[in-house]
């Protein structure tokens, strides 16, 4: 097994998720197969209680693990499926340990940070690099980890300190160190500073860790002398420093790796240079080219509380490009906080509230993501029915789901109390209550969690045609409320669908409107299975219909063609049964049947 380590200095959030993903996707387009592994010094054993206002999203993985977004990033970059362990935390780490004490398998031996807590790190990252995620047998070729936190960390020394040692552990050949750092340029001189890097470099050095390449986030490439110097300092060869300047698209980062051979100079250090092929990215060409040129835009207004932080959603932002990119859109998120659309903001602050409704009434589509706690709940409900009462396209997903079920039993069934019991525990028309198994006194890993399998109850449905016509799904859940399976039969007769439930069909997993345009609502999350060349089947029917395209799209799954394997020749010329049937040649580049010879998702680097 081969080691890819990637660490990150000067300042957090550079992009080490991005890089590792990319470095990732050059390797595996060399023809390894490659699995990652995130490093997360918190104490937190996962990511499950932390608010996505501190951390970003909370992703979850098949298995119920909640985990840092970044295993997200590899998961769409690398098309593999991780598990929980593929995420350390101190926490974690520490755990096994004191276990492992408290069941004597010390021997009565002090147990210290060094051996016993490097050692645990050590094991664990030769144990997860062994796991297969792509779905072939045996173990991958190369384990990417990515080290959170920036160096110089207290909280990360004893993982730096047992890396070193797992250096000298799997020997020379088998370990190459990445290092992500930053070359500002001060606008007044116009010049590019190394020395940031050259310090955090020195540092790095200091704790054991010698880097074989430098990768240098930069608003643009290095210039030459500025390579010199970095190499001369910081004792790494000119041929292993590279640039990740600003990019267009997030898919670009690969392509700039391979353009800088990033590939060759990591597979020397690996002594792999003549065992793989030169990297084949013409998907991640064509994808990052398309997104550079679509100009018909959709709008998208997203109704949440976390809106200020793009981060939040990363998932669910993630899903809308591919699915835009699929439908040949340029994608434009409005986003709207949710408390702005209630009442009390009119009064309170009357531009907030004007603003945020002139967005909705603006926008394409809306979609309200899940959250938890009862602050904007009122808006995202008024959001809810301002999109089924005027025929605008509609995604609810988990709490959006809920709610849009609620907004249903208070203004069509004239149920004025009704409610979900996490924000009303004793409304007389429980809609939505609290799940059988879940725990009201722990939080973590409480919840319903992970993959589970959705069966579809009416085939001729718009979310049963966007999946394919299969009989059932498996997709990623994380909710403690469902909706009151006793109340089902009573919405049904309102012209509410639950088309889709559990294997017991107690569980409500999807919501129609029948007579709508577009109005589904799910529970569970389909933003985390959502790949640049697979997009998201709600995802793809909100975009659709949001840009007139849905009927086509729907056509085409019912054919047998999903998102995933629609490739059309890129030069756009027309089949003999196109030119018969009268289409134009925009319609067989895919622009209007929602078809694409190179999906993705792009956001600013």
């Amino acid at each position: 097994m081969k080691y890819v380590l990637v660490t990150g200095g000067v300042v957090s959030g550079l992009g080490k998720g991005v890089t590792a993903s990319s470095i990732g996707v050059v390797l595996k387009a060399c023809g390894l197969r490659i699995t990652s592994i995130k490093i997360d010094p918190y104490l937190n054993t996962d990511a499950g209680t932390m608010s996505p206002f501190e951390h970003g999203e909370v992703f979850v993985l098949d298995d119920g693990g909640e985990v840092d977004l970044d295993l997200g990033n590899y998961e769409r970059f690398l098309d593999i499926k991780l598990t929980r362990d593929n995420n350390i935390t101190t926490g974690k780490i520490y755990q096994s340990v004191l276990e492992k004490e408290r069941k004597g398998e010390y021997l009565g031996k002090t147990v210290q940070v060094v051996p016993h807590i490097t050692n645990a790190i050590q094991d664990w990252i030769e144990r997860v690099a062994a796991v297969p995620v792509d779905g072939k047998e045996g173990p991958a070729d190369v384990c990417v980890i990515e080290l959170g936190g920036t160096i110089g960390d207290i909280e990360s020394m004893p993982f730096i300190e047992a890396l070193g040692q797992f250096s000298y552990r799997v020997g020379a050949g088998n370990f190459c160190l990445v290092h992500v750092s930053l070359v500002p340029v001060l606008n007044v001189v116009g010049e590019q500073k190394t020395k940031p890097t050259q310090h955090s470099v020195r540092g790095l050095r200091g704790l054991g860790l010698t880097p074989n390449i430098l990768a240098c986030r930069s608003t643009k490439e290095l210039e030459e002398n500025v390579k010199d110097k970095l190499s001369q300092f910081c004792h790494v060869p000119a041929a292993n420093i590279f640039t990740l300047y600003d990019v267009s698209n997030i898919w670009r980062i690969p392509l700039l790796l391979r353009d800088q051979n990033a590939h060759n100079a990591i597979l020397n250090v690996l002594n792999l240079g003549s065992a793989v092929r030169e990297p084949k990215l013409e998907e991640w060409v064509a994808r990052a080219t398309l997104y550079d040129t679509l100009q018909d835009k959709v709008r998208i207004a997203m109704v949440g509380k976390y809106t200020g932080l793009s981060d939040s959603y990363l998932s669910v932002l993630k899903a809308l490009l591919h699915a835009s990119v699929f439908c040949h859109r340029k994608l434009v998120v409005d986003w709207v906080a949710s408390a702005d659309l209630e009442d009390s903001t009119a009064t309170e602050a009357p531009d907030a509230y004007n603003t945020a409704w002139s967005l909705l009434r603006g926008a394409d589509g809306v979609l309200v993501p899940g959250g938890f706690g009862d602050r904007g709940v009122k808006g995202k409900i008024l959001a809810a029915q301002y999109a089924r009462e005027n025929n605008v396209p509609y995604l609810g997903i988990c709490l959006g789901m809920q709610l849009a079920v609620v907004e249903f039993a208070r203004h069509v069934m004239n149920f004025p109390d009704a409610d979900s019991t996490e924000f009303d525990p004793n409304t007389k028309t429980p809609c939505v209550i609290f799940m059988p198994e879940g725990s009201k006194t722990h939080m973590g890993g409480t919840m319903r969690l992970g993959s589970r399998r959705t069966f579809f109850k009416v085939t001729d449905c718009k979310s049963a045609k966007l999946y394919g016509n299969v009989n059932y799904v498996d997709e990623r859940h994380r909710h403690r409320y469902e909706v009151n399976p006793d109340m089902v039969p009573i919405f049904e007769n309102a012209g509410l669908k639950f088309v889709g439930k559990d294997e017991t069909g107690r569980r409500m997993e999807i919501i129609e409107m029948p007579d709508h345009r577009f109005f589904i609502g799910v529970q569970f999350h389909p933003e985390f299975k959502s790949t640049p060349s697979k997009p998201s089947a709600p995802f793809v029917g909100l975009i659709a219909a949001s840009s007139g395209q849905l009927d086509q799209v729907l056509e085409d799954s019912c054919n047998g063609h999903t998102a995933a394997d629609k490739h059309r020749p890129s030069n756009g010329s027309l089949t003999p049964q196109e030119h018969q049937n009268g289409h134009t040649k925009k319609q067989a580049n895919g622009v209007a049947n929602g078809t694409c010879h190179a999906n993705g998702n792009g956001m600013h680097h």
